[in-house]
Parts: structure tokens; C-alpha cells; sequence
């Protein structure tokens, strides 16, 4: 169960508005757990869905329902999202997990959340988001999706400084990096990338795109198949994805390993996600993964 604790909401669209701030209980039950603490794929849903919502609240919609200039319905898409001072595994069933969030418009046609998550006083990590609003450019086709503006939010105050992601991300979307997180381009091995079929029913959203959270997991269990005799209880301490496309139902994915650092209690690792048909990047993931404390 969710409680609303507070909400500060924004002006009317078309006014200047501040980030809006909520905070929020979440009752934790099996629905937000794995084995090993709280879901990170449960968690991504949930705090992009209130990225969505604050989008709303910020501009004094009702509803988180956008369209362009031209009536078609638009989508905030992720560009990057950042996990940072993780311990997703200190909580347990029962336990009320404190999300504080708020937003602010970044740039011209970006907004980023930053989410705090606590229990009982403990902090338990946080969490950056950065978003772009994206339509299809040709119906029905998911590597057609182009950059839009939305009307209303320009008049929204900028806070660049905002988010760390706002300048970090494009510059690794546009592959403008040698070293990020000790992992060098020059030194990426070659090694065989494992073949993904994403399911419809799993790993697509309601827009019939593939889920930004989908990365993250189809990461994990690859993880999960090559180290899992030496890591059995892993749970994320940071994790940074840069999102650069989508792909259509029916098409593969291909998940490669770019970097790599082992210790006797940690993993850390840099994977590439490309469309398996024409190399095409969609995403760059990187995490540390640290041994759990508790198990169930």
C-alpha cells in the first residue's frame, strides 16, 4: 500500500513552476522484494511512473496525458538513470520504504527526479532520473522515435544544475568518453554477447515500447548466468544506464560484456545492449554489485 505523506504542487501549465516534491510510504510486500531486498525492477517502474506524475503536477495537469503541436500523443522516454550509495537489501517484508521526490525542468525539452529512498531513518540509496518527451515518427515503428517539444513547459524555469546526468549523458550518448567509472573504451574486451528475445507481455509497456527497466534486468540475468556459481546473492550498489534506442516486438537484443572488475565481494561491469540485427546501440549499463548482508 502507498500513503501520501505531502505533496507541493507546481502552477497552472503555462505559468512558472518549481520542482514539484512529493513523499510517499510504501508498505514493502512481496510485490517490491526479491530475495535478497528490494526490487530494482519494481523500484524503476514505480519511480518512473511518479517521474511521469511530477511532470504532470509541475505544469498543473490533472492527468500526465501530453500531446505536440500536431495532437499526437507524446511519451517522456528516459535518456539515463542513475542508482547511487545502494543497500536495496536492508529491508525486509513489512518494512516502510520513504520515497521523497522531486523534479525540475532541465533544458529546453528535458526534465530530471531525484528520489530519496529511506526506512525507519536508514537511507537506503538515491536515485537521478533524466527524461525526454519522444513520439514515433512512422505508427507502429520503435526505431523511428524522434525528439519532441511540448507546449506549455517552456515557460517552466530552467534548473540545469539540477541533475548531474544533465550534462554527463549526452556526452555518452554521443560517445564522447574514453574512461567513465574506471571502465576505458580502449580496453573494452571482445567478448560474445548473449542473444535476448524480449517478451511482450514482460518487457514492453503500455506504449508498446521496451520497457526502460528491462535493460536493467535482462543485464541481471545475463549477470546471473555467467557469475552466479561465484556471486550468488548480489544486489546493485550504483548502476548508471544510458538509454540511445528501442527496438520493435519480435526483435533480438544482444547484451555484451565491456568491462570487468572481481573481488572476493564485489562485481562491477560495463555492458553494452545492441539490436542484434544491425548492431545499433540502445544502451550502455554500468553497475557495482556487491554481496547481499541478508538473504531470505
Amino acid at each position: 500500500m502507498t500513503i501520501a505523506v505531502a505533496l507541493v504542487s507546481g502552477e497552472p501549465q503555462g505559468k512558472a513552476a518549481p520542482a514539484s516534491v512529493s513523499q510517499s510510504l510504501v508498505a514493502l510486500g512481496m510485490p517490491h522484494l526479491t530475495a535478497y531486498g528490494l526490487s530494482e525492477t519494481w523500484l524503476l517502474k514505480e519511480l518512473g511512473h511518479r517521474h511521469w506524475q511530477l511532470i504532470a503536477q509541475a505544469s498543473g495537469l490533472p492527468r500526465a496525458m501530453f500531446r505536440d503541436r500536431a495532437g499526437d500523443t507524446v511519451y517522456a522516454a528516459f535518456c539515463g538513470v542513475t542508482i547511487l550509495d545502494g543497500r536495496l537489501d536492508a529491508v525486509c517484508e513489512h518494512d516502510d520504504l520513504l520515497i521523497a521526490s522531486d523534479i525540475a525542468r532541465v533544458s529546453r525539452t528535458q526534465f530530471a527526479s531525484r528520489h530519496s529512498l529511506s526506512c525507519e531513518g536508514r537511507a537506503l540509496g538515491h536515485v537521478e532520473m533524466l527524461s525526454v518527451f519522444v513520439k514515433r515518427d512512422a505508427v507502429g515503428e520503435n526505431r523511428s522515435i524522434v525528439r519532441v517539444a511540448v507546449e506549455g513547459l517552456a515557460s517552466m524555469p530552467l534548473v540545469p544544475e539540477f541533475s548531474t546526468l544533465t550534462s554527463r549523458v549526452p556526452m555518452l550518448r554521443r560517445g564522447e568518453w574514453t574512461e567513465h567509472l574506471g571502465f576505458r573504451t580502449d580496453a573494452a574486451p571482445m567478448r560474445e554477447a548473449t542473444m535476448v528475445l524480449p517478451c511482450p507481455s514482460q518487457d514492453f509497456n503500455g506504449a508498446g515500447l521496451l520497457y526502460f527497466s528491462s535493460f536493467q534486468a535482462a543485464v541481471d540475468r545475463v549477470e546471473w548466468e555467467t557469475f552466479g556459481s561465484r556471486y550468488p546473492a548480489l544486489t546493485t550498489v550504483s548502476r548508471e544506464i544510458v538509454y540511445q534506442g528501442n527496438i520493435n516486438i519480435g526483435e533480438p537484443i544482444a547484451i555484451a560484456l565491456r568491462g570487468l572488475r572481481e573481488t572476493a565481494e564485489r562485481l562491477d561491469h560495463w555492458y553494452r545492449v545492441t539490436a542484434a540485427s544491425s548492431g545499433r546501440v540502445l544502451a550502455d549499463v554500468f553497475s557495482s554489485r556487491a554481496q547481499a548482508n541478508c538473504m531470505t
